[in-house]
């Protein structure tokens, strides 16, 4: 990608005939906005460079549509050469305190989007840069939200500069697209875009701290301003989830920024921390506590525990990490917890996040490559981006490498349950959302009549290959957050229902329940396999995944690797490799080993 040089280029429109470069001058020397050269005047508008993009971003948040010339109010926007209006969109004047979720679906009206990022800027409303997947998305996306009125906010959208556009053609496929509404794994999303804090455009996993719910009011601050200078000084956005576990001793922070912003977020809590207990004399000594999911955790402590030995002598710190006994289905988070002095803390925070940051990246490398070859997590949002995500090899979309074997992608039938209040939402006004959702997934999409009338879940059948099962999964995950089913700090865990032969279950459980309880520690996601269970008309029997999506998905797909053994035992598993023993499974992206320490499976 080549960076947009030329954002610093306003044009400034809806000017009075009479209006001249020296009214302009005035205009923006009274308002201290700084300009290079001269006003280029033509019949209505004019043109003009700022010193640089934040000067340009400055002067259309101090003048579009807010100050009069000669009684006109002017309209500023960034000057985008014709060829490069393609599918980049700025939206200005977003009220700050919306949630992304209902931002991300109004977005999604226009258009399939790829990317979404917010610009920092000083004014109290909030701005985003969108790229749509098409020129047609973003010529709509300018038609139907210019002007449109989002909570007394009318909102502003505007061009700007595509450098990529001729190398590219300006044009996409319509599946190549980010599917917006769902936030990192490891931590609620949540929040709102906020004047200050960006919305990270290609964020890393964030950082989660665990602190003493008896800091949490220093940390915050009186009327937030704490938080708020924190926020301002790192360039990034802090949740402090308060609510989470009443009562309890500790609560957990989740901090969204850049690597570096995260470490300097977390410097200055652990500098308030330490003061808040000198000042009070409640503790000797503050540990540094960090959250990180269960899958990275094995990658950072290294084989015989080499990577974390390493850590503890590089940084002169005393590292433990919480027992695989502390994980429940709805905590899959171990406790990293860092002794030592503040600097010494900072420095293992930088690299034991390190650790697990690169465990994350070769999950979404190895994701794309092995769940199934050529579909970009990235783009249907199952991850955020990052701009340092290994891209699937190449040719890999069409190879169809894990299905070469046997043909064709076989159809599979899921059943996910879903709230019975939300079946309206996933159907839409006549149908039109689910046809849609079909459409957009390749997959056929039906709900099942009620099993009774005051049944509070729903059975929605979704039948289609692989890829198509993952679209239309995760759009209904991601309906179900949008239209508010769930909590905006809650993540959104579904049941799904997966039938197989019977003969097949005991596979599935493993001797001693072992790869049913090995496949629960890698996903995350609760596996049962019910065993009273009565075959069907077709001898076959239900396996139970309940879980959030990325957990959900990766059982699903282990659990069809099994099946798929079982019926081609000399093949393999689909796109995991030969492997003899079936049940054995590997931590993602990462030699075969153990998936603990003490090679103990969860108990459930």
């Amino acid at each position: 990608m080549q960076t947009v040089t030329n954002m610093h280029k306003l044009y400034i429109g809806n000017l009075g005939d009479s209006v001249t470069a020296e009214d302009l001058g005035k205009t923006f020397d009274e308002h201290k906005i700084p300009y290079s050269g001269q006003f280029l005047m033509k019949t209505g508008y004019a043109f003009v460079d700022c010193p640089d993009d934040q000067w340009a971003m400055k002067a259309i948040e101090t003048f579009s549509g807010k100050v009069e010339l000669q009684g006109k109010r002017i309209e500023v926007e960034h000057s985008v050469p014709k060829k490069q209006r393609t599918r980049k969109l700025q939206i200005r004047n977003i009220p700050p305190h919306l949630q992304w979720e209902v931002l991300d679906g109004l977005l999604a009206q226009c258009g399939t989007v790829e990317n979404c990022e917010q610009v920092n800027t000083d004014s109290e409303t909030a701005v985003v840069n969108v790229t749509y997947a098409s020129r047609e998305h973003a010529r709509q996306a300018i038609q139907k939200l210019n002007g449109y009125q989002f909570e007394n906010n009318a909102l502003r959208v505007s061009y700007i500069p595509d450098e990529n556009s001729e190398m590219e053609g300006g044009q996409r496929g319509p599946d190549n697209g980010r599917r917006p509404g769902y936030g990192p794994r490891g931590g609620p999303r949540g929040g709102s875009p906020s004047g200050m804090p960006p919305k990270p455009p290609h964020a890393d996993i964030p950082l989660r701290l665990l602190v003493p719910t008896q800091y949490v009011g220093a940390i915050i601050g009186k009327e937030g301003a704490t938080i708020r200078n924190i926020t301002k000084q790192t360039q990034s956005k802090i949740d402090v989830h308060r609510k989470e576990n009443a009562g309890a001793a500790e609560k957990p922070i989740s901090i969204h920024s850049t690597p570096e912003g995260c470490s300097a977020a977390c410097r200055m809590i652990l500098d308030i921390m330490h003061q808040e207990a000198k000042d009070t004399k409640t503790a000797d000594e503050v540990p540094l506590k960090i959250l990180a999911h269960n899958n990275f955790v094995g990658r950072l402590i290294g084989k015989e525990g080499r990577n974390l030995k390493k850590v503890e002598q590089d940084t002169d710190t005393k590292i433990t990490i919480s027992p695989l006994q502390d994980l429940t289905l709805y905590n899959p988070e171990r406790t990293i917890t860092v002794k030592g002095s503040i600097e010494a803390c900072c420095l293992a925070e930088n690299e034991v996040m390190k650790k697990v940051r690169e465990a994350y990246e070769n999950d979404i490398a190895a994701m794309n490559t092995h769940l199934i070859p050529g579909l970009n997590l990235g783009a249907l949002g199952l991850f955020p981006s990052s701009a340092n995500m290994p891209p699937p090899p190449p040719g890999n979309a069409s190879s169809g490498a894990p299905y070469g074997c046997f043909g064709a992608p076989e159809q599979e039938t899921v059943h996910v349950y879903i709230p019975a209040q939300a079946v309206g939402a996933i159907i839409g006004k006549k149908g039109q959302h689910i046809k849609q959702l079909s459409r957009f997934a390749g997959a056929s999409i039906k709900i099942a009549p009620a099993e009774t009338p005051d049944c509070k879940m729903r059975m929605v059948i979704v039948t289609g290959p692989p890829e198509a099962q993952f679209k239309a999964q995760g759009r209904i995950y991601g309906k179900l957050k949008e239209e508010n089913f769930f909590g905006p700090k809650e993540e959104v865990k579904l049941e799904t229902h997966i039938k197989m032969a019977a003969a097949a279950a005991g596979r599935v459980i493993g001797k001693g329940g072992k790869t049913v309880n090995e496949l629960q520690n890698l996903t995350a996601a609760e596996v049962v396999v019910p065993r009273e269970q009565t075959p069907d008309e077709n001898d076959q029997v239900i396996v139970k995944i309940n879980g959030h999506f990325y957990a959900s998905q990766l059982a699903q797909r282990k659990i069809r690797d099994i099946l798929t053994q079982v019926k081609h035992p000399q093949k393999g598993g689909m796109g995991m490799g030969p492997s003899p023993n079936p049940g054995g499974f590997t931590e993602m992206g990462s030699p075969t080993q153990g998936l603990s320490q003490d090679n103990q499976p969860r108990r459930k």
